[in-house]
């Protein structure tokens, strides 16, 4: 991980004055930063969902979905695996790209998933995405809430989610030769809980993370970067939930 990820624990400044709620002046201050920091995280996830939805939706209905992606060319392919290319490009090369530069990055990003993500209107109903869109929007909006309120230390469970996203992907790449319903069905249930435990865990580490940036250089990229991470866990725990709930077409 880069060293932007880590936390650290903010000290109030020598001096401080208290306030009339006995917090410190410093420490209302550092309160107010860390909702407008935690907001425009959020904005931005949520406005990259956005884009991602109606590009997909738009994409579908022209046609071109059916038949680029589900010939299975190049070009399916550049379209699937492009947004992996770019999330590996903001997170390794986040100290080297402007703020705007990540920033217009998000937006390619978002875009892409949107055409990656077309093919699920024209396997499963719109009532059932629209239905699943909207559970998970609760689920990952109470988990978050968890996340940002709790004081347990999530850090400790960081390591294991992310040991348990890469056997996700081991059991998913067996299932493609498999093709085992209930090995699916498994990966699935499992990928709803470990992203939905990673949502938790971000917040948390999103929060954190802002009394060690505040007010330097770096605190605009962490905004992008911090609505990348919640926007991956909203958009996989979707998938791992549609992909089971959803009813297809």
């Amino acid at each position: 991980m880069a060293s932007w990820n880590d936390p650290q624990t903010p000290r109030p400044g020598f001096g401080a004055s208290p306030s009339l709620d006995g917090r410190t002046a410093g420490q209302a201050g550092y309160d107010a930063g860390l909702r407008k920091h935690m907001l425009s995280i959020y904005n931005y996830m949520a406005s990259g969902i956005l884009l991602t939805g109606i590009v997909a939706l738009l994409f579908s209905r022209s046609g071109y979905a059916a038949s680029i992606m589900g010939a299975g060319g190049p070009l399916a392919w550049i379209i699937i695996l492009s947004p992996l290319a770019i999330v590996f490009a903001m997170s390794f090369g986040a100290n080297k790209f402007s703020t705007g530069t990540l920033q217009a990055m998000f937006w390619g990003f978002a875009t892409l998933m949107g055409l990656s993500m077309s093919t699920i209107f024209l396997v499963y109903t719109g009532q059932s995405i629209a239905t699943t869109f909207f559970a998970t929007a609760a689920a990952f909006a109470g988990l978050s809430l968890v996340g940002y309120t709790t004081k347990k230390d999530l850090s400790g469970m960081g390591s294991f989610l992310i040991m348990g996203v890469i056997g996700l992907l081991v059991a998913m790449v067996i299932n493609i030769f498999l093709q085992s319903s209930m090995l699916q069905l498994a990966v699935s249930i499992l990928g709803v809980l470990i992203f939905a435990g990673l949502t938790a865990y971000d917040t948390q580490r999103l929060k954190m993370q802002y009394y060690q940036l505040a007010g330097t250089d770096f605190a605009g990229k962490a905004i992008v970067l911090g609505a990348l991470s919640l926007y991956l866990d909203f958009i996989n725990m979707f998938q791992f939930l549609l992909s089971f709930l959803g009813s297809r077409e």
